[in-house]
């Protein structure tokens, strides 16, 4: 096969599984009208159309789908076989792709890798926030980052955070106009501050606990965001109570910026957990990312 075939075939790759000549020619580092170009002379040489194009989407045709099915195993297979010979370096190499939400970026990955890369010059990270659910293995991440009780039960995952809980706070000025809540169901009453899970779509609902007795109350209020930040930015504004990790809020009531309310009824929850495929245990650059994230008491 020639070295422009296989190179055809990683392009028909990459569009296929990020569904996007966006992300794809970001990916390769090249325009999405060349890319479309390359994918155009595939189909022209093999007789057949790979990809369905839409203003709005992509996707793999039959004959599309079934081409991914066969060489894309193949392809992985030789990546996993290059990676491993780092093994032979000296110091640890790579690139390690990363899937972690907002809030284990900020208070637990970043802290961790400030120390880490100085270490491992030939190591390469990169984070990719994802609020959702998404699988790591479909969008080719070497690892994600989830709560403990998110986990998938197919994945070897290591604990890389301890439990937290969230708090329930809100500026001043808002409790000025308003009456603190005293139970979690005076919530429905307020102005609160929703989040919205970027995979499934739907509004989180606030969770508690009273004696072992989980309660959960769904929310209402003008924003809504999907971001845990921009959470908290607008409760700073004022403009309703915010349901944020703990950790984020605390300088905040600290300074008297936020009062908190309702802090007899957070649970602690499973803290974050670094998970990953098996495959990924031969990589050197792997393990050593892994011992450095794990959580010690």
């Amino acid at each position: 096969m020639s070295r422009q075939n296989v190179n055809d075939l990683l392009a028909f790759m990459a569009v296929a599984r990020e569904r996007s000549f966006t992300r794809a020619a970001a990916r390769f580092g090249i325009s999405q009208s060349a890319l479309s170009h390359t994918i155009r002379q595939l189909e022209a040489r093999l007789g057949v159309r790979l990809l369905t194009r839409t203003t709005r989407a992509v996707a793999p045709t039959e004959a599309g789908e079934r081409l991914l099915q066969r060489i894309g195993p193949h392809f992985d297979q030789i990546e996993i076989e290059v990676d491993a010979l780092n093994e032979l370096r000296e110091k640890p190499a790579g690139t390690i792709r990363l899937s972690a939400p907002d809030y284990a970026i900020s208070s637990i990955l970043w802290p961790k890798l400030k120390r880490f890369l100085p270490i491992y010059p030939d190591i390469k990270v990169e984070l990719l926030l994802d609020n959702g659910l998404t699988d790591i293995v479909t969008e080719r991440f070497d690892a994600g980052i989830r709560m403990g009780e998110q986990l998938a039960k197919d994945m070897i995952s290591a604990r890389i955070g301890p439990d937290f809980r969230f708090a329930v706070v809100g500026e001043k000025s808002y409790f000025a106009e308003n009456p603190a809540p005293e139970k979690p169901l005076d919530l429905v009453q307020h102005n609160c501050i929703n989040y919205r899970f970027p995979t499934s779509g739907a509004l989180y609902v606030w969770e508690f606990e009273e004696n072992g007795r989980e309660i959960k109350i769904r929310v209402d209020g003008q924003l809504v965001f999907n971001n845990i930040f921009h959470v908290l930015d607008a409760a700073l504004a004022g403009r309703g109570l915010g349901y944020v990790p703990e950790e984020i809020a605390l300088p905040h009531i600290a300074k008297g910026r936020l009062a908190r309310v309702l802090e007899g009824w957070s649970p602690y929850w499973d803290g974050y957990h670094l998970y990953y495929p098996s495959r990924r245990q031969s990589s050197p650059a792997f393990v050593a990312l892994v011992d450095a994230l794990r959580h010690r008491e």
